[in-house]
């Protein structure tokens, strides 16, 4: 799995110009699913994800995690972060998970956040979504799984 990480002031997603997901203070989760992603990635993102130390604390340290701040989660289902441009002018999505099994996957990695206390509001599934937010710092993070760990996205 790969996922890019973005700390928020507020964000919100739309599909057909209604807002179906909104947070205030928290994290926009970008999601991508590669087909031989499995659960283990997702407890190893969730875990990663919601202890991660990027929140400021009264020293302007980034010494607090989500769940010390007590944040939201966006989370949006995106293949295109598995986009392979290494040859000709259009994205091959070969590595990314076919729509059921990624969406099975996009479904259970949300469902845990929850189960670990986290409020989370999402996309739509394979819709055209509208993602708007205030990145706050600006703080990006991209980190990706492979067989259940964390692993270098470079």
């Amino acid at each position: 799995m790969r996922v890019v990480i973005q700390r928020s002031k507020r964000a919100n997603v739309k599909v057909n110009n209604e807002i179906i997901g909104e947070i205030d203070s928290g994290l926009v989760i970008l999601l991508g699913v590669a087909h031989d992603d499995t659960t283990a990635d997702i407890d190893a993102l969730v875990n990663k994800i919601i202890h991660l130390r990027i929140f400021e604390d009264e020293d302007h340290r980034l010494n607090l995690s989500l769940t010390d701040k007590k944040g939201s989660i966006l989370s949006i289902s995106q293949f295109t972060l598995y986009a392979d441009v290494r040859k000709g002018r259009r994205p091959s999505f070969i590595k990314a998970a076919e729509p059921k099994n990624a969406e099975k996957l996009y479904d259970t990695f949300n469902e845990k956040l929850r189960e670990n206390g986290i409020h989370v509001e999402t996309g739509e599934f394979g819709a055209m979504m509208d993602v708007e937010l205030i990145n706050d710092g600006p703080v990006t993070i991209i980190m990706e799984t492979k067989d259940g760990k964390i692993i270098d996205p470079a």
